[in-house]
C-alpha cells in the first residue's frame, strides 16, 4: 500500500509539472515577429524616468510586459499626443489589446497587430498568434484623445494581465 501511494504521488507530481510546462509553452513564441510588424519595433534598451501621478497612475510612456504576466506599471498617465511603447522584457509572448467598450468616444482603437476591433484581435491571436509581441520586441500607439483607456493581453487576461492609460 505504501508503494502504491508513493507511485500515485509520483504520477500526480509528474502530471502537474508536465501540464504546467505545456500551458506555459503555449503562451510563448520562439521568435519571429507578429503578423505584419506594423506599429512595432525593436526596443532600444533605454529607460526613462517615471513619477507617480495623481490617482496612483505612473507618468511614463513605456510599459513593460513581463513573465509574471503583468504590465509594469499597470496604470500610466500621459498627455494627449504621447506615443506609448509596450516592451516585452520577458520570454513569453504577449499582446496589447484595447477593450473596445472601455476607450473614450471618438478615440482610435488600438491593438498589437494593428487590428481595428477587439474581436478581430482575439480572432487573429486565436488564428496563429497574430498580434503577439515576442521577447525583445515592442508595440507602440499614439494617444490623441483625452480619457481613460483599458487594455489587456489576450492569452493572459484570465491571469489578470490588464492595464490602464489615462490621457490628460
Amino acid at each position: 500500500m505504501n508503494r502504491n501511494t508513493q507511485s500515485r504521488r509520483q504520477f500526480l507530481r509528474a502530471t502537474v509539472v508536465t501540464t504546467g510546462g505545456i500551458a506555459l509553452a503555449g503562451c510563448s513564441n520562439s521568435g519571429g515577429s507578429s503578423a505584419d510588424g506594423a506599429g512595432e519595433s525593436g526596443g532600444d534598451g533605454g529607460s526613462e524616468p517615471t513619477t507617480e501621478a495623481s490617482g496612483g497612475a505612473t507618468q511614463t510612456s513605456t510599459v513593460e510586459m513581463t513573465d509574471e504576466l503583468t504590465f509594469e506599471p499597470k496604470a500610466i498617465e500621459v498627455t494627449a499626443g504621447t506615443e506609448v511603447t509596450w516592451e516585452n522584457v520577458g520570454s513569453i509572448g504577449h499582446t496589447v489589446t484595447a477593450y473596445e467598450g472601455k476607450i473614450p468616444d471618438g478615440a482610435a482603437y488600438f491593438a498589437s497587430g494593428d487590428f481595428d476591433s477587439q474581436q478581430a484581435a482575439k480572432d487573429g491571436y486565436g488564428n496563429g498568434q497574430k498580434g503577439n509581441v515576442p521577447k525583445g520586441e515592442s508595440y507602440s500607439h499614439t494617444f490623441e484623445t483625452k480619457g481613460t483607456y483599458e487594455y489587456y493581453c489576450v492569452p493572459h487576461e484570465m491571469n489578470g494581465m490588464v492595464g490602464t492609460v489615462e490621457v490628460v
